[in-house]
């Protein structure tokens, strides 16, 4: 969407601050031994408490209220009994809807005590998140978002998952601009506007380039089991940075 006045822009700050602070208490309760579906049981109380709704359940009827998928599972993991264990790589994504606004953002966490490499990993996924976000202003090419992922990954030895991208957000949990590739894709001759809001969430990974869909028919998960990493903010394109509508609460997890 593009925003048009005030109104707006307040809800999508509104609607991006709850979705930031559920992620934030859900990474706070990540620990050996707590199964997803009580992690998300938690996301599920916190999105109520501040009357919002999960957006994947309002959208897609999803079987649960936040995705969590663990070590070489990627994305859209369906909260069940299974456990954490120490040394896993958890990835939880929030969207919710309040006041027909969507927020969305997500983020990988290392259970304790964590592996060196995958926290390594960590580091690197949000280091590259923040580099593409540095990236976008008005006037500049929507591709430039792949281009800078994909460059800043292979600089560091890494690889990203070509078949998820960054969308647009704010009426809806996707919309226009629909799949902003994590790579350079020259044939993406769209525009980067300034009141646009879109999501920037790269999958950076050890050696995987795609997903693939599990039997569940939700869960996306690497080929051969490589550790991938998901960061991701919604934002409001200006002239100069852009505006973070999931900003991290001032105790970082980083």
């Amino acid at each position: 969407m593009i925003i048009k006045n005030d109104t707006e822009l307040e809800a999508l700050k509104e609607i991006g601050l709850i979705v930031a602070e559920v992620l934030y208490k859900m990474g706070l309760a990540v620990e050996p031994g707590i199964s997803t579906r009580e992690l998300d049981a938690m996301g599920l109380r916190w999105l109520t408490e501040a009357g919002a709704k999960s957006a994947p359940q309002e959208v897609y009827k999803f079987p649960g209220a936040t995705c969590i998928s663990i070590n070489h599972r990627v994305a859209h993991g369906i909260p069940d009994s299974t456990c954490l264990r120490a040394g896993d790589l958890v990835n939880i994504d929030v969207s919710a809807v309040k006041n027909s606004f969507f927020g969305d953002t997500g983020s990988s966490f290392c259970v304790p005590p964590a592996q060196a490499k995958r926290e390594e990993l960590c580091r690197i996924g949000r280091e590259i998140l923040n580099l593409a976000i540095a990236q976008v202003t008005h006037g500049k090419p929507v591709n430039i978002i792949g281009k800078t992922i994909s460059q800043e990954a292979k600089k560091r030895g890494f690889t990203v998952i070509r078949n998820l991208g960054s969308h647009g957000v704010g009426r809806s949990l996707h919309e226009d601009p629909s799949f902003i590739a994590p790579y350079f894709d020259a044939s993406d001759h769209r525009m980067l506007k300034e009141g646009m809001v879109i999501t920037i969430e790269p999958f950076v990974s050890t050696g995987a380039k795609e997903v693939k869909q599990e039997r569940d028919g939700w869960t996306l998960s690497t080929h051969k089991r490589y550790d991938t990493v998901q960061y991701e903010h919604s934002m409001v394109i200006t002239r100069e940075r852009p505006l973070i509508l999931t900003p991290v609460p001032q105790a970082s997890l980083a």
